[in-house]
């Protein structure tokens, strides 16, 4: 009983580091609008910085996303809190443009190595036999440090002093006292290699994969493109149509998202991995929809709506679409075709955010918007019917 005590300790605490790293990566989303005003450019270089993270992850992905399994968790997850840590002293010492690039940069390779190695780890360190209540721990500490972030940089920003620069301290000291966590924590990988040893981790795609994998990574591809313009655009949007310039309900609003596609996920377990995927896409169709309505009318409800139903939807069909794509590949090549479904799922959350701000220029905020929407729409719609006409068939 002790041990397994023990164990849970550990994996929760290896969670909460999890969800400090993660919070790092969105705590500048409130922020954007200050930025702004502080040095002078459009929505779309908002965009462009924005997306910046997403092409670190991408990068570590494709070239070190294995490194965890060679040279062991906390080496790996070490180096992803140092750049997390060299992230907020970027945004601390921002004097122009250069400076933000730079964080968000950081910060993308700093996710990229958490994405896995961290799941992974808060599964190694659960008691045996507790590996499934581990993966729900893991996925709430993803997904809900994403939430976080947004959450606690508006709630300093509204009530504390120095808004651009307290929420990176407190993120400083959170990751100081991850750090001695990890320092703590065991190693689970029994016979660590050297850093020379690893090797790129090529995109790959079986032919036996390709059937489930172009509709699960649609509707994964559609999932992170509507978190991206959440957190990429939407404050501006609240402020600029709506006249929300409390920061703390901003946060909270792009928190919700998150928040909702961690109970997403946790319901794959009770409705199953094949009905999953379909009932996401139709989740992220209403979000949508929703968001859509909101931009027409400017109705505050309705963005709210968007971010619980479409961050569910997201949440259900992401983690049913990585179970569906893990079940059917070959066990040779499944770390493989998880890293494409990751990569294809990033592209999602910068290509089309990017798209959004070079529309903005001519079409204004709300068109580029509905833009955005319909290209999606048509996109999660497809997924569904060919979804449907084809069921999913494979475990939880």
């Amino acid at each position: 009983m002790d041990g397994d005590r023990r164990g849970w300790l550990q994996c929760l605490l290896s969670g909460a580091v999890f969800v400090v790293c993660m919070a790092g990566t969105t705590l500048p989303t409130p922020l954007y609008s200050l930025y702004q005003e502080k040095f002078g450019f459009s929505e779309l270089t908002v965009t462009v910085v924005y997306a910046v993270y997403a092409f670190g992850v991408i990068g570590v992905l494709l070239l070190a996303g294995n490194a965890s399994d060679t040279v062991g968790r906390r080496p790996v997850l070490l180096a992803g809190l140092g750049f997390a840590a060299a992230s907020a002293v970027c945004f601390l010492c921002a004097t122009g443009l250069g400076w933000l690039y730079a964080g968000r940069l950081l910060s993308g390779l700093s996710a990229g190595l958490f994405t896995g190695a961290a799941t992974v780890y808060v599964i190694d360190l659960a008691p045996y036999g507790g590996a499934s209540r581990a993966t729900l721990v893991a996925t709430a500490a993803n997904m809900g440090g994403l939430g976080c972030g947004p959450l606690l940089a508006g709630v300093l920003a509204q009530y504390a002093a120095w808004p651009l620069y307290l929420p990176f301290v407190v993120h400083l000291a959170l990751v100081a006292g991850s750090f001695a966590v990890l320092l703590w924590l065991p190693e689970t990988v029994g016979e660590p290699r050297p850093l020379s040893t690893v090797r790129p981790q090529r995109p790959a795609l079986p032919p036996q994969v390709r059937a489930v994998f172009v509709p699960a990574a649609t509707a994964s591809f559609v999932g992170f493109a509507l978190f991206g313009v959440f957190t990429s655009v939407s404050p501006a949007f609240l402020e600029q149509s709506l006249g929300v310039d409390n920061r703390a309900v901003v946060g909270l609003i792009v928190a919700l998202a998150f928040f909702a596609s961690t109970a997403g996920q946790l319901m794959v377990g009770r409705v199953g991995v094949g009905r999953s995927l379909p009932l996401g896409c139709a989740g992220l169709f209403a979000g949508l929809a929703l968001l859509a309505g909101a931009l027409r009318w400017d109705l505050l409800s309705l963005v709210v709506l968007s971010a619980l139903v479409g961050g569910g939807g997201q949440g259900l069909a992401f983690r049913g679409a990585l179970s569906a794509v893990a079940e059917v590949s070959p066990p040779d090549r499944r770390a493989a075709v998880i890293s494409t479904l990751f990569v294809v799922a990033y592209v999602g959350i910068s290509v089309p955010v990017i798209g959004v701000g070079v529309l903005t220029g001519p079409i204004g905020l709300e068109g580029a918007g509905l833009v955005f929407i319909a290209c999606m729409a048509v996109l999660v719609s497809t997924a569904a019917v060919y979804l449907l006409r084809r069921p999913v068939r494979a475990r939880t």
